[in-house]
């Protein structure tokens, strides 16, 4: 087996993942680890070939925009302070715990190299963790915070990394310049993102085709992220930037074509890469088993004493920071709509979602093999092997045992409040609907009784995204109503079946053109989509 041939391997194995772990309740990215490590055991199949300095330039990216286009600015703006206090003030928190037991229990670790295996361990991954999360059937809530800690902690914890990593380079650190080079990796990537986001969202604009806009959207993290490392600045911080500025000027209502195609695009680009990203950790793990040959037992007691200490640290930051969070969110402040724990159980998950994945991965394959010394870089196999031990004891434990612990606990969606938000958007949707009606019905002169039609269309519309909105008598009225609409609706697509299936069948015979053919079939489609 060639490296090509492994990679269609797991693209093939992301696919399958996620019916297989709904089917046994347990998160794709955690079956694509364990498929992975399984992988790395045949002796077909070949050591992993991506040269490690690309492994965050072709992973991140698109993950991050994908995870980005869920939320929404405002989200950010309400969240900002539990998202500093996860993203930001836990990242470096577990940075120094990691780097002071590594310090101490690693023999000739320097402090620096601590602090660089610090770094790339401290970020809980947010694909791993929102994956998770949404397979469970967490509150929003907390998949909000999970998805905000994750985007904005990458950012911390990769530039820390790099002053780390470029201190034992060069054989010198100071405190200074390390805060300087933090401030500028955030100016430039902000800035950067903003320029880009703003011309991204202008050109998709100018495009009329879905087909093109969804490439540029393709383009444009690429783009932000290899722009902002070039300039020093945050590669992670500059996608996320670009993909809200975007968001900005794509969010067009009309455009319902090109929605349901980014939509479904960008469904199958996160399935896809998500899953060769973590089926790439499980594939190093046999390679990461052979720097410990001969000392085992030694470097794993230190990978379990390095993993207990990033989990203890964010039970131990969780506690009261969400305490503190509490007393500082008052109801009708602006706080109010801060998305946070509310109770002790659903700080237990917060904790226990905490997984490491390919941020960590990625940074700890990218270390120097030698410093500007040419000397080797200090402990680099010791810090591969740590930072192996967290992701492993993190992602397949945790990943694991969270449907249970969440099942344990009781906590779940909160799926009153999301009917009681449908309930006010078909409310809101129905009223729009029938306002603009009247407006036409002003301006034209409308047939009564298409007016009428119109009416009852606008009523259904709400009725159908929220059934609660209706009272007994008129919720059976209009059962009554739906249920001949779907019998409509279900003659017309079997008369619309028929008919894609004659002009494939044309597509076949002598003289037909294909073009031609697929242009008529594109119509239908349409039609059937409608």
């Amino acid at each position: 087996m060639d490296q090509l041939a492994l990679l269609f391997v797991l693209m093939l194995g992301a696919v399958l993942s996620v019916p297989l772990g709904d089917r046994l309740r347990l998160p794709a990215p955690v079956l694509m680890t364990l498929l992975g490590a399984v992988l790395a055991l045949l002796p077909f199949v070949p050591d992993v070939d991506v040269p490690p300095e690309l492994i965050l330039p072709l992973v991140l990216p698109p993950l991050l925009y994908a995870t980005v286009q869920r939320t929404s600015w405002r989200q950010f703006t309400v969240n900002v302070r539990p998202i500093l206090l996860l993203a930001v003030a836990l990242v470096l928190v577990t940075t120094a715990a990691v780097a002071a037991v590594a310090h101490t229990v690693v023999p000739g670790l320097p402090v620096a190299a601590a602090v660089a295996l610090g770094a790339l361990v401290a970020p809980p991954d947010p694909v791993a963790a929102t994956a998770v999360a949404g397979s469970v059937g967490l509150p929003r809530r907390l998949v909000s915070i999970l998805e905000g800690e994750g985007l904005f902690n990458d950012v911390t914890a990769i530039v820390v990394y790099h002053v780390a990593v470029g201190a034992v380079v060069a054989g010198a650190f100071s405190w200074p310049g390390a805060g300087v080079e933090l401030l500028l990796s955030a100016v430039v990537a902000v800035a950067t993102g903003l320029v880009l986001g703003k011309a991204g969202g202008r050109l998709a604009v100018a495009l009329d085709d879905p087909t093109l806009r969804t490439g540029l959207s393709l383009l444009l993290p690429f783009a932000a992220y290899a722009l902002a490392e070039e300039l020093h600045g945050s590669g992670v911080l500059a996608v996320l930037v670009t993909a809200l500025a975007v968001s900005g000027y794509t969010l067009d209502a009309d455009d319902v074509t090109g929605r349901l195609t980014g939509r479904t695009f960008w469904e199958i680009v996160d399935t896809l890469v998500t899953g060769v990203a973590f089926g790439l950790v499980g594939l190093e793990l046999s390679a990461v088993v052979r720097l410990a040959e001969g000392r085992e037992a030694r470097m794993l007691g230190w990978g379990a004493l390095v993993a207990a200490t990033v989990v203890g640290v964010r039970l131990l930051w969780l506690l009261p920071a969400t305490w503190l969070a509490k007393r500082l969110h008052r109801p009708g402040s602006s706080s109010s709509a801060e998305e946070i724990p509310m109770s002790w159980r659903e700080t237990v998950v917060m904790w226990w979602s905490g997984m490491r994945g390919v941020a960590s991965v990625a940074l700890a394959l990218a270390i120097p093999l030698t410093t500007d010394a040419g000397e080797g870089f200090p402990g680099r196999d010791e810090i591969l092997f740590l930072a192996f031990c967290v992701i492993m004891a993190t992602l397949v434990v945790q990943g694991l045992t969270l449907p249970w612990l969440v099942g344990r606990l009781g906590v779940r969606a909160d799926s009153d409040a999301e009917r009681r938000l449908e309930r006010r958007l078909a409310l809101r949707a129905t009223s729009a609907a029938r306002r603009r009606l009247d407006e036409l019905r002003s301006a034209e002169e409308l047939p009564d009784d298409l007016v009428e039609r119109m009416r009852r269309l606008a009523f259904d519309l709400g009725a159908r995204i929220s059934p609660d909105m209706l009272d007994e008598e008129r919720r059976a009225a209009y059962e009554q109503r739906a249920r001949r609409m779907a019998t409509a609706h279900r003659v017309q697509e079997e008369m619309l079946s028929a008919a894609r299936h004659e002009v494939l069948a044309a597509r076949a015979e002598p003289g037909a053109d294909p073009e031609v053919v697929d242009r008529v079939l594109h119509q239908l489609d349409i039609r059937s989509l409608r």
